[in-house]
């Protein structure tokens, strides 16, 4: 059976790069990278999470590639990257520097956005070399370093054992996701989507999360599992933004805040009322608009200038669904 396709048409069709090239991190797997936007324009490097491709950024692109110059690029086993036999947050690390290296010339500065497994990568390359030296700043979207599926609430039981044991095995679950019908749809809304996320963003996701190989599904559950990145969080010293929507059950609130407490840059944490998992589909205005604010507060006025020193200062901003 073939796996679905991305949404062809509307704001969440993938558009088209400027170019695509093949990257090889340090173990031989080969990556699936595109650019998008004008050459010389401010960076922007995008790092999707587990089960979904670059086109879960096609929304971001979209707008980004305007007037920057976006690298989004396929986890290894998702998307157009092939599978490769290790699957671990240091090869997470890996991937993102040998994309940073292949795309960024030496010493620029990009702004870096990451979504759940992609947030992960960044903190697991905090304090690798190339992420030190094209990092500007980063936008951590509905993420979390630790106790992913102790925490997640995809499961309405009360928090313990039998939750944690049964949320494990749901998550790592080797069953095929199949086509993507109208029970999938409502399934993947339910555990990864706010209750009133529209049918097109659903059907994005849907298409995008059912495309992902099951065996490389099952291999990353493997490692989230058991993830835990608290170091990497102490690592990340640049100015760093948390979004979260507030009824997402696989990355709650509680990591958001986990975060923003021991970040050592925090920005502040915006919490989108009603939204879930799926933050850079449900909300992409915002989100987008969180990735120009980075850029023009610390990239692209480091083009310019030096960029002065700010004290860091962590705050919650709530946003009402809509808004």
């Amino acid at each position: 059976m073939s796996r679905p396709t991305s949404v062809t048409s509307g704001p969440y069709a993938p558009p088209v790069p400027v170019r695509e090239l093949t990257v090889e991190s340090a173990d031989g797997a080969r990556l699936h990278v595109e650019v998008h936007g004008p050459e010389g324009a401010p960076a922007v490097v995008l790092a999707h999470g587990w089960t979904c491709s670059t086109a879960f950024w096609a929304a971001q692109i979209r707008e980004l590639a305007v007037d920057h110059r976006v690298v989004a690029y396929d986890q290894r086993g998702h998307g157009r990257s092939p599978a490769a036999a290790a699957c671990s947050t240091d090869a997470l690390a890996d991937d993102l520097e040998a994309v940073l290296r292949a795309t960024l010339a030496p010493g620029e500065r990009a702004v870096m956005a990451g979504h759940s497994m992609g947030g992960m990568t960044v903190l697991a390359a905090a304090a690798r070399p190339a992420f030190r030296e094209h990092a500007a700043a980063v936008l951590l979207c509905s993420t979390g370093a630790s106790r992913l599926v102790a925490e997640s609430t995809v499961l309405p039981l009360r928090p313990g054992r039998p939750r944690t044991w049964l949320t494990a095995r749901l998550l790592g679950s080797r069953a095929p996701l199949g086509p993507v019908t109208a029970a999938a749809r409502a399934i993947l809304k339910y555990a990864t989507m706010g209750p009133r996320s529209a049918p097109e963003m659903v059907e994005a996701c849907a298409r995008i999360v059912h495309a992902c190989p099951r065996t490389v599904r099952h291999a990353w559950s493997q490692v989230l599992a058991l993830l835990d990145l608290d170091h990497g969080i102490r690592e990340l010293t640049v100015p760093a933004a948390v979004v979260v929507g507030t009824a997402d059950r696989l990355t709650p609130p509680v990591h958001a805040r986990s975060l923003a407490a021991a970040l050592p840059n925090c920005l502040g944490v915006t919490e989108l009322a009603g939204l879930g998992h799926m933050t850079p589909i449900e909300a992409p205005e915002l989100v987008t608009g969180k990735i120009r604010e980075l850029v023009t507060t610390y990239a692209r006025a480091e083009q310019v200038t030096q960029v002065t020193q700010v004290t860091p200062v962590t705050q919650v901003t709530q946003v009402k669904e809509g808004a």
